[in-house]
């Protein structure tokens, strides 16, 4: 079997991997919605959905230091990463290990045909098309509730000391378009630095609870700061791409709310 992963590389398999090692926590819980939680033998520490996950799979470290030699005793099928989360130096070499597949996302259309790749190869090709189903359905629900919304203009903050936003070259900048947020950063940039001071006339700043884990204390510095809205939110539905966003829409209804 010869596959393309999402940067165009070629992988060869002679049967359907059944042994997977997955790098990246948002591809975790995909696969196990993929009916696929029993053939993933290593897992990062940050892989938490489900919560069962580490229990049952070996943790090789984080999504930038990676135990390789923990990876190698596990006899992996396939290694499952992603351009983003995994580094080309980390991503070489697993491939050392076993065939390794990386994704590379930056739209609902990115995941939904990561989705469908990850489904053809691993033999769940029904339960992928299920899954890229109800996104459509949850996203056509969530077009019609955002008719007519005005859009604002927002800072999506990441990071602290030094504050750091999300940039337009990025996932999470697809999932504030989806909710008429019109993105602060500049055009072509990832994770850039800012001034909190150039934030003042924004319409509102979102402040994610990861990477950095702001708190509800942090809003009321920034509003202080700042005199604009000021609002935490739930990281992983604006970041994790996968079967996470089936749930996503409905928390941005609850946003708008």
């Amino acid at each position: 079997m010869r596959v393309k992963d999402q940067l165009g590389r070629k992988l060869v398999f002679k049967v359907v991997p059944s042994r997977i090692v997955s790098l990246v926590p948002s591809q975790t819980e995909l696969l196990v919605d993929l009916g696929l939680g029993d053939s993933i033998v290593g897992v990062t520490k940050f892989c938490v959905h489900p919560v069962t996950i580490k229990k049952n799979s070996s943790i090789v470290g984080g999504t930038k230091n990676v135990d390789f030699e923990k990876i190698l005793l596990l006899q992996p099928d396939i290694i499952i990463c992603n351009k983003e989360e995994n580094s080309k130096e980390i991503v070489d070499a697993c491939q050392n290990i076993a065939p390794t597949w990386v994704s590379d996302i930056y739209t609902l259309e990115d995941n939904k045909k990561m989705i469908k790749s990850l489904g053809l190869l691993l033999n769940k090709k029904f339960e992928a098309t299920s899954l890229n189903s109800a996104i459509d359905k949850n996203f056509l629900e969530f077009k019609k509730f955002m008719r007519g919304r005005r859009s604002k203009k927002v800072a999506y903050l990441i990071w602290k000391k030094p504050y750091m936003i999300a940039g337009q070259n990025t996932f999470i900048n697809n999932m504030l378009e989806l909710n008429n947020y019109e993105n602060f950063a500049p055009i072509n940039s990832r994770y850039p630095e800012v001034d909190l001071k150039i934030l003042k006339n924004l319409d509102l700043i979102l402040l994610s609870t990861e990477p950095y884990p702001f708190k509800n204390k942090n809003v009321e510095e920034l509003k202080n700061a700042l005199q604009t809205e000021v609002r935490l939110v739930d990281g992983e539905y604006f970041s994790w791409y996968g079967s996470r966003i089936i749930k996503a829409f409905n928390y941005f209804k609850e946003l708008h709310k």
